[in-house]
């Protein structure tokens, strides 16, 4: 069992105007005021390499946590969970992402890759570009990405590369990310289990292997990744500070 106030288990990153603040049993992680262009980014993870990387299912992580102003107001991105973080700042060599957490992204980003579910918001979900499946089809993107445009096709063959990367998401209510609630994932080898404040909202079908690291975080970035073939990422301004306050974070082996 780990708990994130174990802080020789730890790492805290902060870059630009960003800032993460242990107190009375809570730790906030804030992006301040950045101008457009500027990355801010305020993490907490139990990594430094892909090397530290040591979640595999089956295993429960249960986080309490809360954004601390509307998330029609936050810009940028903000979640936490386990993922192979696929480039590393300092390291050489790309890894095709893994993931399985919760995660939210504000407008514009566009990271609609599951069908009949918003780019953008708070959701549960899972993605593995390592699945053998994803590879096998990789050599047809070039011809299947200008087809995904045809509404007929992209309702016939995207269920097709869903599965391949192992996407399965749900949007969640975003009221629930202004006040403090309990998020729990089971990650099993078979798939993954979301739930919130002890009701179960979304079984994926699918999951990582792992091994993948933990992390924690709120940036200003966007991305737009589409079946469609919109491929794009940026910086966005940041007016107010926005945190994202953790006051509980365990992970356990389960059966």
């Amino acid at each position: 069992m780990e708990n994130m106030f174990d802080w020789s288990h730890w790492h805290m990153t902060t870059i630009g105007a960003a800032s993460a603040v242990p107190q009375d049993g809570r730790l906030t992680l804030t992006v301040n005021p950045t101008p457009e262009a500027h990355y801010s980014d305020a993490q907490i993870a139990d990594y430094t390499s892909r090397r530290d990387f040591q979640w595999e299912p089956p295993l429960r992580l249960t986080v309490t946590a809360r954004v601390d102003r509307p998330a029609d107001t936050v810009r940028g991105t903000a979640g936490f969970g386990f993922w192979n973080q696929p480039f590393v700042p300092g390291q050489r060599g790309f890894r095709f992402p893994q993931a399985v957490w919760f995660f939210f992204s504000s407008p514009p980003s566009d990271m609609r890759l599951a069908a009949g579910v918003p780019g953008p918001g708070w959701k549960a979900a899972t993605f593995d570009a390592s699945r053998l499946l994803f590879w096998l089809l990789l050599p047809a993107a070039p011809l299947g990405l200008p087809l995904m445009r045809i509404p007929a096709f992209y309702r016939r063959l995207w269920p097709v590369g869903q599965r391949a990367l192992g996407v399965s998401e749900m949007s969640l209510d975003p009221h629930l990310l202004a006040e403090d609630h309990t998020y729990t994932l089971d990650w099993h080898h078979d798939g993954a289990v979301f739930g919130v404040d002890g009701e179960t909202l979304h079984e994926a079908p699918y999951a990582p292997r792992g091994p993948l690291g933990f992390i924690a975080w709120i940036d200003n970035q966007y991305a737009i990744v589409t079946p469609q073939g919109r491929f794009g990422s940026g910086l966005l301004p940041v007016e107010y500070p926005q945190s994202l306050i953790l006051s509980r974070v365990q992970i356990e082996a389960i059966s």
